[in-house]
């Protein structure tokens, strides 16, 4: 089993996570729609993260990066839409695509979920494509249930996908 950490995201990542995310970029892309050309401009980039930044401030949104012993990042994970009078939340995450069918992302969802007590998130939302899953039996595997499969498909990269939807309750 590989030795992860998951901490929250500081300004002075910026830069190792940028390059995280250029690196994978393709990678991501067959899995999640793009977040556009923009998003990989380091300028862009560092603004949108400080944006980020505001809301982890606020309590309203945690950004996790995922690290091994050496502090190299293997992924990210976010803990979003955070509704804390009903203790609610939704999560999504990724991991580079030289780490994955190792465990890390299995791993770090199940050091997030050890903090929602103290976060006080009761309830945790996710929602994955029809075709990632790998990240439906992460969800299954740290105890979320499947909820539903969307209606509507959307075409990415040739395929026609659904989101699938699952919910954690602590």
């Amino acid at each position: 089993m590989m030795n992860i950490a998951i901490k929250k995201l500081q300004e002075e990542e910026f830069e190792k996570l940028f390059e995280f995310e250029l690196e994978n970029r393709a990678y991501f892309e067959e899995m999640v729609p793009s977040r556009g050309d923009d998003y990989y401009n380091l300028e862009t980039f560092k603004q949108r993260n400080k944006a980020l930044m505001d809301e982890q401030n606020q309590g309203v949104s945690y950004f996790y990066l995922i690290n091994n012993q050496e502090g190299i990042i293997l992924g990210r994970m976010n803990l979003v839409d955070i509704e804390k009078s009903q203790g609610l939340g939704h999560i999504g995450y990724r991991v580079g695509k030289a780490y994955t069918g190792k465990g890390i992302a299995n791993i770090a969802l199940n050091l997030l979920l050890e903090t929602t007590t103290v976060l006080g998130i009761r309830q945790i939302s996710a929602k994955t494509t029809t075709n990632n899953i790998a990240s439906q039996k992460v969800l299954e595997k740290n105890g979320f249930q499947y909820i539903a499969t969307a209606d509507e498909e959307f075409k990415m990269n040739g395929q026609l996908l659904s989101f699938v939807y699952y919910v954690w309750d602590k």
